[in-house]
C-alpha cells in the first residue's frame, strides 16, 4: 500500500512521511525497544563487524540476543539474510524485528544504524541504551550533500541515546578518530573510549582493523558485566564474518577473499593484511552516481599494492558502467588493468591466472545480494557463491 501512497506525496513532505511511518511502526509493535537492552552501532567502516563481535560476546555470556546489520538478521540463533541492500531497513522492519526478538525471549538487541536511516527517522523510537561509534570518513556525500551533513546525521544517533529514558545511557567512541569528541559531547551517564592498538585479546579473524571493531564490542560487553573469560572465548571463536575478509576454500592452492571494502581507506587496509603476498585485485569502484571522487584513488591503491588489477562491474544503477570502470582505471598507471564488464567473467579470469600462493581480493560488494542496474533493476548476486562455482569449475 505504501508503494501507492508515496508517489502522491510532494517531496517537501517526505520528512513528515518518514517520521510518521517511524512512529506508526513503533506504536504498531508496542514500542519494543522500551523492553530490551538496545545497543546501536554507527560509523563509516566496521559497523557490521562490530555488531557481529558484540552479538557473539553477549551470546557467549549466556544472553538471548538478536542482531540486525548489513549482513543478516539473527534472533536467538535463527538467521535471515539481509536482502534489502540497506543497513537499517525501513517500512516498520526494525520495530517488527525487535518485537519478534522480544517474543523469542531475547533481552538484548544489537542494531547497525546508518546515516541514511537517520534521514528517514528510522533511528527514532529504538530507545537505545548505548551507541558504539567506530570511525568517520567522507562517504555517502551524494545523499547528504556535504561531509558536515553526513557527520551531523551520524550524531543524531548519539542524540537518540541522550534522549533515551534508559539508565545508564552509554556512549562509546574510538579514541583514535578525530570525530569521537563530537559524539561524546551528548549527555550520558557513561562515556568510554577504546582503541585497537595493543589489543590484548586473540582474534579468530585477521586484520588490524578488526582489533578496533572488536575493541568497541569489548567496551560495551564490559559495561554490561560480561566476564573476561567469556570475552576471550567469543573473540577467539569468531573465525569468519560473512563478506568481511571472508576466505573461500574449495581445495585450491591459492587464497580467494571476499570483502566489503568500498572506500579508499578500507581498500588500503584490506591490502595491508596481505603484505608480502602476490595480490590480484578485482574491484569495481563505487555505485553509479555516488562518491565519484574516490574511484581514481581506489584504482591507484590497487595499482600500487597488487600485481594484477581487474576492474569490473559493481552497482552501476543508472550510470554507464563503463564510465565507472574508466574512472577507476585512471588510477592504474604502472600496469595495464584488465577491464572485464561481466563480474563473473572477471572472477573466472582472475582464478584462471592465479598462481600457487597468490591471493585474489574481491572487494566492493561483500554480502550484497544484488547488482543494482538501471531503472531499479536488481540482478541476484553473491560474490562468495560465484567464487565457489568458478573454483569448483577450475578444479573439475
Amino acid at each position: 500500500m505504501l508503494n501507492y501512497i508515496r508517489p502522491l506525496i510532494p517531496k517537501s513532505l517526505f520528512p513528515y512521511y518518514h517520521l510518521t511511518l517511524s512512529y506508526l511502526g513503533a506504536m504498531l509493535y508496542g514500542f519494543p525497544g522500551k523492553k530490551l537492552t538496545v545497543i546501536t552501532v554507527t560509523g563509516t567502516k566496521g559497523k557490521s563487524s562490530t555488531t557481529e563481535f558484540t552479538y557473539h560476546i553477549l551470546k557467549q555470556a549466556g544472553y538471548k540476543v538478536a542482531v540486525s546489520n548489513t549482513i543478516h538478521f539473527v534472533i536467538d540463533g535463527v538467521e535471515q539474510k539481509n536482502l534489502f541492500k540497506m543497513s537499517t531497513p525501513g517500512r516498520f522492519f526494525i520495530q517488527r524485528f525487535m518485537h519478534r526478538a522480544l517474543q523469542a525471549g531475547c533481552t538484548h538487541v544489537v542494531i547497525e544504524v546508518s546515516s541514511q536511516a537517520v534521514l528517514q527517522y528510522r533511528h527514532l523510537w529504538l530507545y537505545p541504551n548505548a551507541l558504539i561509534f567506530t570511525n568517520l570518513s567522507p562517504e555517502h556525500i551524494d545523499a547528504h550533500g556535504t561531509y558536515d551533513n553526513y557527520l551531523n546525521a551520524k550524531r543524531e544517533i548519539a542524540k537518540a541515546v541522550q534522549n533515551s529514558p534508559k539508565r545508564p545511557r552509554i556512549l562509546i567512541g574510538n579514541q583514535d578518530d578525530q570525530e569521537t569528541p563530537k559524539f561524546l559531547s551528548f549527555t550520558a551517564e557513561k562515556k568510554i573510549t577504546f582503541t585497537g592498538r595493543d589489543f590484548p585479546y586473540e582474534l579468530g579473524v585477521p586484520g588490524d582493523f578488526n582489533k578496533y571493531n572488536a575493541a568497541g564490542a569489548v567496551a560495551i560487553a564490559k559495561e554490561l558485566g560480561v566476564s573476561e573469560e567469556h570475552i576471550k572465548t567469543a573473540l577467539k571463536n569468531v573465525t569468519q564474518i560473512a563478506g568481511r575478509l571472508q576466505y573461500i576454500e574449495c581445495g585450491q592452492d591459492f587464497d580467494v577473499v571476499v570483502d566489503y571494502a568500498h572506500t579508499a581507506d578500507s581498500l588500503q587496509k584490506l591490502y595491508n593484511v596481505f603484505k608480502g603476498k602476490r595480490k590480484i585485485a578485482i574491484l569495481g569502484g563505487t555505485g553509479g552516481g555516488r562518491d565519484k571522487g574516490k574511484r581514481k584513488e581506489m584504482g591507484a591503491i590497487a595499482d600500487r599494492e597488487c600485481e594484477m588489477v581487474y576492474i569490473t562491474n559493481e552497482d552501476p544503477y543508472d550510470e554507464d558502467p563503463m564510465q565507472i570502470i574508466n574512472d577507476v582505471a585512471l588510477g592504474v598507471t604502472s600496469k595495464k588493468p584488465v577491464i572485464i564488464l561481466d563480474r563473473r567473467e572477471a572472477i573466472r579470469e582472475a582464478i584462471k591466472h592465479a598462481q600457487i600462493g597468490d591471493v585474489i581480493l574481491i572487494s566492493g560488494k561483500g554480502t550484497d545480494p544484488y547488482i543494482m542496474g538501471p531503472n531499479g533493476t536488481k540482478t541476484p548476486w553473491s560474490d562468495a557463491e560465484i567464487v565457489k562455482e568458478e573454483l569448483n569449475a577450475r578444479i573439475a
